[in-house]
């Protein structure tokens, strides 16, 4: 089925449920059984989709994590309280003291900081990457590599990587795969098509599409799921049955809203290109972007998140900018139905590859409100960054 169709269909069952569309929210700890014959049944044949206790999930969380299992193509999804449950498990779900993991240098700052501090207390190594590195990356590889964890393209600065090759070169090698595929939502990219053994997704970004949950989701081959079941279920990080709720009412549409986000988004990057003020813009369905080529390639689409460059300013001209937005709001996330801006210095958060601190990053995300509407409130913003400029001086 296209990706569409199983937005609208997947995770619905509503025979079991008087004939409901939607399945109600079920809010367990325990759950009751009549004999102990019952009791050491349930626990003999526990499997991912039926109710044995609370924190496995219920119904709900179970429509949900089919749902998405489907969109991505696995066998099994795993619904956690945050994305950074969903990437901390993953990591874990594969790595011991003494191990090797490959990060990806782009990688979104709290992934960074999972492996620097939290698996470097454990004694697991890790050495960050290029983003462009392809299939050199074998080069990078050692015996006790256990992941090796691309986030494509990455939430700042926007480099695609060679996926494919990255991931044969690891799976020769014995190497799990985990991927971070929140940008693309799990429509527009399936890694799990192309050999990695983990997609991860923020939930909290475009399934919730509407700023008001948080969640991850971790979506596996049959191989990889055990190991990632059990170090969830060890963890405790479960995403509450209204979450799952608000993430399958979300689920249903993502497709028409993604679309949007992503029409939107590249009507602002061409019109941003044209601005005398923009150094640079960083979009990966660009002709011009380096890593157009890749994304053509193993992308169906985008979502609304890019960025763009503007020379060095002083802060105060900066924030005279972006202080005084009618529609762009100034946060953190992305993936809502609002649109964000958010200046941005990668440069503390490299170490393999170097940043260039001779601009400023401003990082967007295009919102469900009329194009337009955004490049005048953009506009205005520029002619306060001017006004600022031109008082300096």
């Amino acid at each position: 089925m296209k990706p569409d169709t199983l937005l609208t269909i997947a995770g619905r069952d509503p025979e079991a449920n008087f004939g409901i569309v939607n399945p109600p929210v079920y809010h367990a700890s325990t759950v009751l059984y009549p004999t102990l014959e019952a009791l050491d049944n349930a626990w003999r044949n526990r499997r991912p989709d039926k109710v044995y206790y609370g924190r496995y999930g219920t119904p709900t969380t179970f429509a949900l994590e089919a749902a998405v299992a489907a969109l991505e193509g696995g066998w099994q999804s795993i619904a956690v309280g945050s994305g950074m449950a969903a990437v901390t498990a993953s990591l874990l779900a594969f790595v011991k003291a003494g191990d090797h993991v490959l990060m990806v240098d782009n990688v979104y700052s709290p992934s960074r900081r999972v492996c620097d501090q939290l698996l470097g207390r454990f004694g697991v190594a890790t050495t960050f990457y290029d983003p462009t590195i392809g299939d050199r990356i074998a080069e990078l590889i050692r015996p006790n590599t256990r992941v090796v964890f691309l986030e494509s393209p990455g939430s700042l600065t926007f480099e695609v990587q060679d996926a494919p090759a990255i991931i044969a070169a690891a799976k020769r090698k014995g190497a799990a795969v985990v991927v971070d595929n929140s940008w693309s939502a799990g429509v527009y990219f399936k890694p799990l098509a192309l050999g990695a053994d983990v997609s991860i997704q923020a939930a909290t970004k475009y399934i919730g599409g509407h700023s008001d949950l948080m969640m991850g989701i971790v979506t596996t081959t049959e191989a990889a799921y055990q190991p990632l079941r059990q170090t969830i279920t060890d963890l405790g990080c479960p995403s509450g049955p209204d979450d799952c709720y608000l993430a399958l009412r979300g689920l249903r549409t993502l497709g028409v809203r993604l679309a949007r986000h992503w029409e939107t988004g590249i009507k602002l990057a061409e019109w941003l290109k044209s601005r005398r003020e923009v150094v640079r813009v960083r979009h990966p369905a660009l002709p011009d972007h380096p890593g157009h080529a890749l994304w053509k390639r193993d992308f169906t689409g985008a979502s609304g998140l890019f960025s763009f460059e503007i020379p060095a300013a002083p802060r105060a001209a900066l924030a005279a900018m972006v202080d005084h937005m009618n529609l762009f709001g100034m946060g953190y996330s992305w993936g809502g139905f609002e649109s964000l801006i958010l200046p941005s210095d990668p440069g503390p958060i490299r170490t393999a590859t170097t940043w260039a601190g001779d601009t400023i990053l401003i990082r967007l995300h295009a919102g469900l409100e009329d194009p337009d509407d955004l490049i005048a409130d953009l506009e205005a913003g520029f002619g306060r960054l001017n006004a600022a400029m031109s008082a300096e001086r």
